[in-house]
């Protein structure tokens, strides 16, 4: 089966979220399925720079404002199409905003240029490739499927991927004729969106199917609370929806083999991580002793939960407990936790900024993770946990309520705890997971029994790979039919 797939992002080339992590673990996985899957990107800086040799498979004479061509390309294992349009992206900053921050103006334009020439190459623009499927991630590869739908692609099976339904590339009605979509596709089941023109939503309508990276954020986004105002949508389409959670790379996330940590270990070495917590406190200029260190690994967001974990620092310090931030975001947020860090020298650090180098020796050094987020559609750092030994302590949505078992009294004494849930939006109850933590801490034999129950979960892309595969021949199948 030829499957392509259609994303802004895609690790190792150009990555800014989980959602790289994903789009780049997801071929390979596949790969050994028996599936091929080649991925459609942009052609940003990083990514053109990643190949020297080019030779077009595709050219556009005039795409949404300038001459384009469409690269094949093998990097690192994946199968690529690289969109070459410099007018689009060849710029400075990210691969959305510029340096400051902001995002582009025309960010409509870069990724509808995307879609349409998703939407081509599903159509057969491309000689002697034809996909069976498509697979488009977020609301900047959604219109893809639109263009598929009023397209020579129309019955190409497709499926949308919902990473993060908050964000959904709401654009202007004005932009509508630049799209070159016809004129019936600025309906109510179209692209049209309250009045304007809506990227996501414009991709949830044409799509044979939904999913999303957890069962649990599935049902969520059916809500009023989390549907973010696709919910109505959404329930039209429930009996296309499905939520398949995330794994991880657990080549490139492997405590044995992590070139990133000072010291490798295994679930039968624990005592191996304690070179890498002298690095992390070192590194947070955090006091050297026996006390757990909590971590942060995040956007420092309200989405986050970062509000919340800023709002009872001085409580989780009052825990015992110290904590490692590593984050960059609201400027706000960050500015609470710098003070945050002034007021509780040596038991509060923090370093703004990305660093993923540092994130992989957090993981093999810190206690404990972190994750208050209001609402989590997979998440991947409490899954790099898991992997690392490094506890997860999560707020009860989304893909986090469905990767980790709480460490009650029950599941621990059954030994299948792996970590400690708590009810998302609510200081205190992140406190009180806090305060189970040191406790459980301070007991070695239960602590290395949740390390190690966690550690043994299969956090990686195979079961995750087969939910896919099914899917994707479901969906072949009613082409047939």
């Amino acid at each position: 089966m030829q499957v392509l797939s259609v994303t802004p992002e895609i690790f190792p080339l150009i990555k800014t979220g989980g959602l790289a992590d994903v789009t780049g673990a997801l071929p390979i996985a596949l790969a050994a399925k028996g599936m091929t899957m080649r991925t459609l990107i942009p052609g940003f800086p990083q990514v053109m720079d990643a190949f020297k040799k080019r030779k077009a498979v595709y050219q556009y004479p005039l795409l949404q404002g300038g001459k384009a061509s469409v690269h094949a390309v093998k990097i690192a294992g994946l199968d690529l199409f690289v969109l070459d349009a410099p007018h689009l992206y060849d710029r400075p900053g990210g691969p959305y905003g510029n340096a400051a921050g902001a995002d582009w103006p025309d960010n409509w334009r870069r990724f509808a240029a995307l879609s349409q020439v998703g939407g081509d190459i599903a159509g057969g623009a491309i000689s002697g490739y034809q996909p069976d499927l498509v697979h488009a991630h977020d609301w900047q590869s959604a219109m893809t499927l639109a263009y598929m739908r009023y397209g020579k692609a129309v019955g190409v099976p497709s499926l949308i991927t919902v990473h993060n339904l908050a964000f959904q590339g709401q654009f202007g009605a004005g932009i509508f004729g630049e799209l070159g979509l016809p004129a019936v596709a600025m309906a109510l089941d179209g692209v049209e969106y309250y009045g304007g023109v809506g990227f996501l939503k414009a991709g949830l309508q044409a799509a044979w199917a939904i999913t999303t990276v957890s069962p649990t954020y599935a049902q969520e986004i059916r809500s009023p609370e989390f549907g973010m105002g696709l919910d109505g949508l959404i329930n039209m389409r429930s009996s296309d929806l499905y939520g398949i959670v995330n794994g991880i790379d657990t080549d490139i996330w492997n405590p044995e083999t992590d070139k990133h940590l000072v010291s490798a270990y295994s679930a039968q070495t624990l005592k191996a991580r304690l070179p890498n917590r002298a690095v992390v406190e070192d590194r947070f200029n955090l006091e050297h002793d026996d006390s757990p260190i909590v971590c942060v690994i995040s956007r420092l967001t309200w989405q986050k939960g970062m509000d919340i974990l800023a709002a009872v620092v001085d409580g989780v310090v009052a825990t015992g407990a110290r904590l490692a931030i590593l984050g960059s975001g609201d400027a706000g947020l960050e500015g609470a936790l710098l003070a945050a860090a002034a007021r509780h020298r040596g038991r509060v650090g923090v370093v703004v900024g990305y660093d993923e180098g540092l994130s992989h020796i957090m993981q093999g050094g810190c206690d404990a993770i972190v994750i208050p987020s209001r609402f989590e559609p997979c998440g991947l750092t409490q899954l790099y946990g898991l992997r690392y030994g490094c506890v997860p302590v999560v707020a009860r949505t989304g893909g986090l309520a469905d990767t980790i078992i709480d460490a009650n009294e029950a599941a621990i004494s059954a030994g299948v705890a792996t970590g400690f849930q708590f009810a998302p939006n609510n200081g205190g109850a992140m406190l009180h997971a806090i305060r189970r933590l040191v406790d459980a801490h301070a007991s070695p034999a239960v602590w290395e029994q949740i390390q190690r129950q966690g550690m043994k979960a299969d956090v990686s892309w195979d079961k995750s790979a087969d939910k896919y595969v099914e899917l994707y021949r479901l969906l072949l199948s009613k082409r047939v039919a």
